[in-house]
């Protein structure tokens, strides 16, 4: 079988700790180009992992070998670069956040859709063991009627893990839009989703206060309603100094889910008789682990382009989910609950 030739745009840190090493490990998959406007960290990616390295994108989209990208940009270069990929005949995996906007999402939609080529957003955690089978269990009934959760995603800031430290783009708003809640935020926000259905009305309280010469925010506290009535809470911060939580709470009718909650157990589950389940998984993989091998991103990704199927996490999923961060901007502005809009689609 004729191996998917792909390159990956940005090779910053979450091309060399994700992408760069996922797309290596896949027998299915050659890397033929890496891009980045830095020259020298464009031809270290390429000396590592092969290809042709190139500085401007424009440039590596010409090449009609490509089969399909990686964009590892920016927040504000998500939606022009995936746009003009996907005119260039490419399938498309973007970071998340996928857009700045709604209206930048529904374009990048369209042009994967006018182009016949697949659009996905790299929201791993729903490909998390502990996710999978908690999902399993809510859908199974065996839980009951879900009470309520809460969710939070922290860790010590950007500065301690991207390529250019306290100078990373994360910290300028026009290249990043949005800060925590939009590095760590709208991966919960997908998760609840996968988990728990569309969220309806947001609620939320969004500030700046421990980082210094920024004016993105840092730390976030936001109430979520869900289309079945659930309320819960869901924060996201670059304030947690002595490591992350990554951790999932949900209170049901006939257990307590505790999810990526335990140093030694992915899933733990306290029943209301009394009886613990203590599920060992495979944990969820952070940034600090040196290299991430087995997100299912990269795997999820070429097997919709083999297979011709729809992405788990589509540029649609990818849109709705940034649309509960966008309501909790708004509701923080405002003052206000904010509904959000989960029947209209892209045409």
């Amino acid at each position: 079988m004729q191996k998917m030739k792909v390159a990956v745009i940005g090779c910053g840190s979450i091309a060399r700790r994700r992408h760069l090493p996922e797309y290596r490990s896949h027998e299915q998959v050659e890397i033929v180009a890496v891009c980045d406007v830095v020259k020298d960290r464009a031809k270290e990616m390429a000396r590592e992992y092969g290809g042709v390295a190139y500085t401007d994108y424009r440039d590596l989209l010409e090449d009609n070998k490509i089969d399909a990208v990686s964009v590892c940009l920016p927040n504000s270069l998500h939606a022009p670069v995936s746009i003009a990929a996907s005119n260039a005949g490419k399938h498309v995996l973007c970071e998340k956040p996928m857009a700045t906007s709604r209206e930048e999402a529904e374009s990048m939609i369209r042009a994967a859709k006018a182009n016949d080529k697949k659009l996905m957003i790299a929201h791993n955690q729903r490909f998390v063991d502990s996710h999978v089978k908690a999902k399993e269990l809510i859908e199974s009934g065996k839980v009951g009627k879900i009470y309520s959760f809460r969710t939070t995603f922290g860790h010590p800031g950007p500065e301690s893990w991207s390529i250019d430290g306290a100078t990373s783009w994360f910290f300028d708003k026009e290249r990043a839009f949005i800060g925590a809640m939009g590095d760590l935020g709208v991966h919960k926000s997908d998760l609840l989703r996968y988990l728990l259905g569309e969220i309806v009305e947001v609620g939320a309280f969004v500030g700046t206060n421990a980082k210094e010469n920024t004016d993105v925010d840092d730390n976030a506290v936001c109430i979520l309603k869900t289309e079945t009535g659930v309320v819960g809470t869901l924060a996201a911060s670059w304030s947690y100094v002595s490591g992350g939580d990554n951790s999932t709470i949900i209170y049901c009718e006939n257990a307590v889910l505790r999810l990526e909650d335990d140093p030694d157990y992915s899933l733990v589950v306290e029943y209301k008789n009394g009886d613990v389940v203590k599920n060992k998984l495979q944990k969820i993989q952070t940034n600090e682990e040196g290299g991430q091998l087995n997100t299912h991103v990269i795997e999820k990704f070429v097997e919709c382009i083999v297979n011709d199927e729809v992405p788990e996490v589509s540029g649609e999923e990818g849109m709705k989910s940034l649309d509960v961060i966008l309501a909790a901007l708004e509701a923080n502005e405002t003052g206000s609950v904010v509904k959000v809009d989960v029947g209209s689609a892209v045409v």
